[in-house]
């Protein structure tokens, strides 16, 4: 991989460099047709297989049953924060929200512009630092939805068993989608913004089961109705061609590279050889509780911001992108998506013992 860097970005993300060297190949002359991919009808025959393709290659991937639409649409997964409760809500409707971050709490924001929410846990006061377990709130029984969010890019945590309800499971995957094996029978909605596991931004993910489709009120306008989309498989208007494309390729990769199983063993391992860094230092410090720990994101301290900003600026030089924390915590965090090397990881391991012995 010529010139290419570390990109700990938390989002847009690292891609898998095969994809981009395909993708790049293809923007100008798709399959040999002597057109580009991104100047293509989206309802010609050569997109309309990649889009197929792309849906297929994600329900095998995921195991997702017939009875679910799989839908790829715009606005990013903060436009489903709005689209869910205007779908399943309504006059005298409720749900049920847990607050374990930044993403839930804009979720609880717009949910309330739509029905009564009912915030039945809230890691807030500890600064995220962990999700709830079984047990620690109870969900309101008029709730028609439970929403959460499964992994938290910011706070670096994430839910290791997702919590059960008699109601709607309904949860934003933006950030851990593909990342591990689950049964999506439970859920009756999951959403995934592209841009950290998936392919580039520009393509939201959502997987929905089809009952649910009948259940929105009769004012919601017609672009923000999921049937509206699941009616012309995602093709009402002009879909995001591009992302929907890379994603396919991601998709192709991810099956080439063991599929969900293999690459949930190989985000331990990388998340192991972090993790083990910081815990075995008194001069690292992470963010979240240990029972709560992300693979995905892994944000940490140092002993003071100074060194935390020399730590960033150093690590830049040596071709360690993306490192700066979210300006909410500061300090730094290191977001280990699928696509990224294990060899990146150890590499940052390096460079960390190596800061340490230096500054510490």
């Amino acid at each position: 991989m010529p010139d290419r860097i570390y990109n700990f970005s938390a989002g847009p993300a690292t891609l898998p460099y095969e994809v981009l060297t395909q993708a790049a190949k293809d923007i100008v002359n798709f399959n040999d047709k002597g057109i580009g991919l991104i100047e293509m009808s989206h309802r010609s025959k050569d997109f309309v297989a990649v889009a197929e393709q792309t849906e297929a290659d994600l329900r095998e991937l995921m195991k997702i049953p017939a009875n679910y639409k799989v839908l790829f649409l715009q606005g990013g997964a903060s436009t489903q924060f709005a689209m869910i409760p205007m779908n399943l809500l309504g006059n005298g409707k409720s749900a049920t929200y847990l607050n374990t971050g930044t993403w839930s709490k804009n979720a609880i924001k717009e949910a309330k512009l739509f029905g009564e929410i009912e915030v039945a846990y809230s890691s807030e006061d500890a600064k995220f630092n962990h999700v709830p377990k079984d047990g620690d709130y109870k969900v309101d029984p008029k709730s028609e939805y439970l929403y959460f969010v499964s992994n938290n890019t910011i706070y670096g945590t994430q839910f290791k068993n997702f919590p059960k309800s008699d109601k709607i499971l309904i949860a934003d995957m933006s950030s851990d989608i593909l990342s591990r094996e689950f049964d999506i029978t439970p859920f009756g909605l999951v959403f995934a913004g592209a841009q950290k596991n998936m392919g580039p931004a520009g393509v939201t993910v959502v997987i929905i089961r089809e009952d649910l489709l009948e259940r929105t009120p009769a004012n919601v306008p017609t672009m923000f109705r999921y049937k509206t989309h699941a009616d012309k498989d995602s093709m009402f208007n002009t879909p995001p061609c591009f992302s929907i494309y890379v994603v396919g390729l991601v998709l192709k990769w991810l099956k080439k590279m063991g599929g969900v199983a293999a690459m949930e063993k190989l985000n331990q391992e990388k998340a192991a050889i972090l993790y083990n860094a910081i815990d075995n230092s008194n001069f690292y410090r992470g963010h979240a509780q240990t029972d709560s720990r992300s693979l995905m994101n892994i944000p940490f301290n140092l002993p003071t911001p100074e060194l935390e900003a020399k730590f960033i600026k150093e690590a830049t030089a040596q071709g360690f992108d993306g490192l700066k924390g979210h300006r909410s915590i500061g300090g730094c965090r290191a977001s280990i998506y699928n696509a990224f090397p294990k060899e990146g990881v150890e590499k940052l391991v390096a460079f960390m013992a190596e800061f340490e012995k230096n500054n510490g």
